[in-house]
């Protein structure tokens, strides 16, 4: 009989599971997914605004690159990379910010942001250090909070709004707080909301940063996705205590690729160095061909800034129409709604069942109740369409 224990022998005691994996916590996308399965028309097509997964073509120049770069024998790159690839990402970042950087020992690459995001906390935390802490600003990127229950941290959770923007001020954090901070994470432009934080609130974390001794951990992962003027971005105010984590998915529709890089102070990129051979390498190196590739190049950006652009104002128009609100939304490809009816699953749960789906400001913490974020990440024709059968939720929506 299937799983009958053999005489004279006991059940196996099972081996043990992080709490947090014990916990069986579901990713928000898992929880989305499952009720859009339930949800959805038979039949009719889904086209997703939840993820922040473009649906435009990578660069034809960035894909031959990555072809050309293919060998016939692929062995394991360096946890460093490539001279070249960090050579390229530190002239990015002279171009774009006129902060100069050393490629050897101030940028690292990475598998992606998403990676280097939720191992951040697993290298630099100590459970014996009295800065237990973390501080995040709610609603957020769902990694920050779940990195920091694996890696044991007390994480500190900031809500942001309306009164202020939906921007982080560090003035509301309890002095007593700041002193057993481990990591602040600043993520600008701001995802789910859009909004971008000033250069000069960045410079008074960082100066609390240096004055109680914890890392400033700054995502900017939409920095070039933007409207108006460039985002500024936290290696401006000085790298000592700051890492700041950049990748290709958005900027360059790369999100297959897994390509990024961490940048800042150079005693933390020697730390993380030494940590990163426990747990993986560089990306392979014909993709670290194609990111040298689209790191070199701007005139690609602009092309999808544009795309970015056309969307943007096909819904900014049709939710002014509706009488809809949009709070934020300096920046990204996201657009922050204040959810007709005020319960933000209720309304997505009205969309999926025209086989549209975005993503409930609540999934990403309680502060975003209330709100919906549209990732404008279909094409203009999909975004046509899904605007036409936005017409279906009637006037009382």
């Amino acid at each position: 009989m299937a799983g009958r224990v053999p005489e004279g022998l006991t059940r196996s005691v099972r081996g043990p599971l992080h709490p947090e994996i014990a916990s069986r916590r579901e990713y928000p996308f898992s929880v989305l997914a499952r009720r859009l399965r339930e949800l959805a028309p038979a039949g009719r097509r889904v086209i997703a605004f939840s993820a922040g997964d473009p649906r435009e073509e990578t660069p034809a120049f960035i894909r031959d690159a990555l072809k050309q770069a293919v060998p016939a024998m692929s062995g394991y790159p360096s946890v460093a990379g490539r001279p070249e690839l960090r050579a390229a990402c530190a002239r990015w970042v002279q171009r774009h910010f006129g902060v100069t950087l050393d490629p050897d020992t101030q940028i690292l690459p990475a598998n992606g942001s998403k990676e280097a995001v939720f191992l951040f906390p697993l290298a630099v935390f100590d459970p014996n250090d009295a800065r237990d802490t973390i501080v995040i600003p709610s609603p957020a990127y769902p990694v920050y909070e779940a990195s920091a229950r694996i890696a044991g941290a007390r994480s500190y959770l900031v809500p942001l709004g309306s009164r202020n923007g939906w921007r982080f001020d560090p003035g509301v954090v309890p002095e007593d707080v700041w002193t057993r901070t481990a990591i602040v994470w600043l993520n600008t432009p701001h995802n789910p909301t859009g909004a971008v934080l000033p250069l000069e609130t960045i410079e008074r974390v960082l100066k609390l940063a240096r004055r109680h001794g914890f890392w400033v951990a700054s995502d900017e992962a939409y920095g070039e996705v933007f409207f108006g003027e460039r985002p500024p971005s936290a290696l401006q105010c000085g790298t000592e205590n700051l890492i700041v984590f950049q990748t290709l998915s958005k900027r360059s529709a790369m999100t297959g690729y897994r390509s990024g890089f961490m940048a800042g102070d150079a005693d933390l990129l020697d730390a993380l160095r030494r940590f990163r051979p426990s747990v993986g390498v560089a990306t392979p190196e014909f993709v670290q061909e194609a990111a040298v590739a689209a790191w070199n190049d701007d005139a690609h950006t602009e092309d999808q800034r544009g795309r970015y652009a056309a969307k943007r104002r096909l819904f900014t128009d049709y939710f002014a129409k509706r009488g809809w609100t949009i709070e934020a939304s300096e920046a990204t490809f996201y657009l922050w709604l204040k959810a007709p009816g005020g319960d933000d699953v209720a309304f997505v749960e009205r969309l999926m069942r025209l086989g549209l789906v975005a993503l409930p400001g609540s999934y990403l913490g309680e502060a975003g109740s209330g709100f919906v974020r549209f990732a404008l990440v279909p094409t203009v024709e999909d975004c046509r369409e899904a605007i036409v059968r936005l017409e279906e939720l009637g006037e009382d929506a």
